[in-house]
């Protein structure tokens, strides 16, 4: 099952290089799928203040009736997370620990996954390098149980 969610918004506080203001659209887009039994929330695009509410929305649903909720979310596709977006995070992963679950998150080398490592969110959330990682760590079996991705 694969689920896109696209909302362009307009960021008016944006600031180009100089100095100036941009109207430039804020994109994020939320696909869902199951890989190798693991629910898997693939983001892509920037999560702000703009985008906060798709992201919340997003995992609320992806948490959803789940007895126990175990929840990936990938993050390779992300260019700018703010502090905020990193507190809906670790409020998803508290509440998928209180039910019983967890939440992880998929961050390969970069500038995000330094932000991850200077703010001490891997401490508090289990943060891997890929999905193919976490299907070794979990022993999951590693097929693809979405067509279409």
């Amino acid at each position: 099952m694969s689920v896109g969610l696209a909302a362009p918004q307009i960021a008016p506080d944006h600031r180009c290089t100089d100095g100036s203001l941009s109207s430039r659209p804020v994109e994020l887009l939320v696909q869902t799928s199951l890989i190798g039994g693991l629910s898997v929330l693939d983001i892509t695009g920037e999560i702000d203040l703009a985008t906060l509410p798709q992201l919340h929305n997003a995992l609320s649903r992806a948490f959803g009736g789940a007895s126990a909720p175990d929840l990936v979310v990938d993050l390779d596709g992300v260019y700018a997370c703010d502090d905020a977006a990193l507190g809906v995070l670790l409020g998803a992963a508290g509440r998928a620990r209180g039910a019983g679950g967890d939440l992880r998150v998929v961050c390969s080398d970069g500038p995000l996954r330094s932000r991850l490592e200077r703010t001490g969110f891997d401490r508090a959330v289990t943060v891997v390098g890929s999905i193919a990682a976490l299907l070794l760590a979990t022993g999951a079996t590693g097929s693809n149980d979405n067509p279409g991705g």
